[in-house]
Parts: C-alpha cells; sequence; structure tokens
C-alpha cells in the first residue's frame, strides 16, 4: 500500500497545479493505510482465529465457486452438441461411438447407462423386449448424473449459513474485550473501548464478506441444476420413445416343403395307424 502511495502522489504530482490536492489525496490515503495496519496489529488472537477461519472458509468457497462455474459450463456445451448429434442420428451405433466426446454432458451418461441396458436385452438391434426396465435404467443414470453436478453444493450452502455466526461470535468477543478495557481503565474512554470494538466491527464485515458470495452463487447453482434436471427427464423420455418405435424385423422367409414323391404313399390319419380305419 505505501509504494501504491508514493506512485500515484508521483503521478499526481506531475501536474503542479495538482500539487496541493495530490499530497491531500495521499496523505489521506497513507492515513488510512496505517490505520487499517494500526488496527490489524491491536487485534487479539480471538479475533485472529476468527478471521483465520473465514479466510479459509472463503478461499474453499471460491474453489467451489469457480470449479462449478467451469463444470455448468462445459456440461451446458457438450449437452447442447450431443442433444444435436442424437437427433441427427440414424442409428443408435453412431451415437453409443460417440458418447466418450462428451464425458461432461449428463444425457450422454444417461444414454449410455441406457443403451447398455439395450444391448443386453436385444444384443444391439431389434426393439426392446422390456421398456419397464429401460426406463428404471434411465431414471437411476439421471439420479447419478444430478447427484454428480450437485456435489460440494452443501458446502456452499454451510459456508453461507455459518460465516455470519463466526463473524458474530467474533463481534461478541469484541465487545466482551471492550468492557473488559472499560474495567480495567475504569473510565469510560475511547482508548479503552476501541480495540473491542475494532475487533466486533472487523470480523463482523469479514463474516458477511465470505457469506455473501457463497448464499449468490448457491442461489444461481440450484436454478442451473434444476435447468438440468428438467433437461436429462425430457432427454429420458425423448430416448426411450425412439427406443420404442424400433421396428420388429421381419421373420426369414421358411422354406418350401418337398413336394411327397409319386411312389410314396401318403400318410395315413392318426385314427388309421390306430387301426380304427381296418
Amino acid at each position: 500500500m505505501p509504494i501504491l502511495t508514493a506512485a500515484l502522489l508521483l503521478v499526481l504530482q506531475t501536474d503542479s497545479g495538482a500539487a496541493p490536492a495530490a499530497q491531500s489525496f495521499a496523505r489521506s490515503l497513507t492515513q488510512g493505510s496505517s490505520a487499517l495496519t494500526d488496527l490489524l496489529s491491536n487485534i487479539g488472537p480471538i479475533a485472529i482465529a476468527v478471521l483465520g477461519l473465514l479466510l479459509i472458509a472463503s478461499l474453499y468457497s471460491w474453489t467451489v465457486i469457480l470449479g462449478k462455474m467451469s463444470l455448468f459450463s462445459r456440461a451446458t456445451k457438450e449437452s447442447r452438441n450431443f442433444i444435436r448429434a442424437f437427433r441427427k442420428a440414424t442409428r443408435l451405433q453412431e451415437i453409443a461411438s460417440i458418447t466418450g466426446d462428451y464425458n461432461y454432458s449428463p444425457l450422454a451418461q444417461v444414454f449410455e447407462d441406457v443403451y447398455e441396458t439395450y444391448k443386453r436385452q436385444t444384443g444391439g438391434s431389434g426393439p426392446p423386449r422390456n421398456l419397464n426396465t429401460l426406463e428404471r435404467s434411465a431414471q437411476t443414470a439421471a439420479s447419478t448424473a444430478i447427484t454428480s453436478l450437485e456435489r460440494r453444493m452443501t458446502w456452499l450452502a454451510t459456508i453461507a449459513s455459518a460465516s455470519p455466526f463466526v463473524g458474530l461470535f467474533g463481534t461478541v468477543m469484541g465487545v466482551v474485550d471492550a468492557f473488559h478495557g472499560l474495567g480495567t481503565e475504569g473510565a469510560a474512554t475511547l482508548r479503552a473501548v476501541a480495540p473491542g470494538i475494532s475487533e466486533a466491527l472487523i470480523t463482523t464485515a469479514a463474516g458477511l464478506f465470505v457469506a455473501v458470495p457463497a448464499v449468490v452463487a448457491y442461489n444461481q447453482f440450484s436454478a442451473r441444476i434444476r435447468v438440468f434436471a428438467s433437461a436429462v427427464d425430457d432427454f429420458s423420455r425423448e430416448l426411450l420413445n425412439s427406443l420404442e418405435e424400433i421396428p420388429v424385423r421381419a421373420p426369414a422367409p421358411r422354406p418350401p416343403e418337398p413336394a411327397p414323391s409319386p411312389t410314396q404313399e401318403p400318410p395315413f390319419p392318426r385314427e388309421a395307424q390306430r387301426g380304427l380305419y381296418k
């Protein structure tokens, strides 16, 4: 901060007319920086522990937020491309051969599991023998895909709800320190209560700073997951309808029976073989 202040002062001093304003602005920045440094250097061990815990929670929440943003972006893009390829294909084998290119798409995961069940039933061709089995397989695959997207979302909710209370704990301890300072000094002076009040304000602000991004990210990601769940359900019904519409292959024509030779006698009825017509 002092280096930044000096650089800003040097830039502003290039204009001689702005020298007084530049000096005043730089002086205010320097005083603010020194005040913040003094404030952080005078806080107690409990406030330091609270701030350290909130720092760890903030770093982890931002790791989850950035990871989920990248995951949802890739899943959306690959799902859009996969459904386009699925509707253009004429055979299931064509789609099965490219599912490996859409590892982040929940639609591709559903198709892969349903197609494996379909191959076990029919060997890869012909109409499915049991559509209920395929429907259960699609439901299981959809649940697994959505659960994978929801991974670590509970941590965001926990950080969003617990961070204000952690900051509140630091606030309470800061007020306790302020009253302790009053008892030590024996008089209600600003110097007696300032350290405790400063700790309370810092921890309160830190708790809000950690909680607000986590709340916003959790709500946004929950909405995106609901969109994915709806898309997976729609694709599962479309896939099952496509499997149900597979035509039954016509049976192979039976070879014609050989005509009886002229010397061969026609077979007798079963009753004649029993001797009823003898």
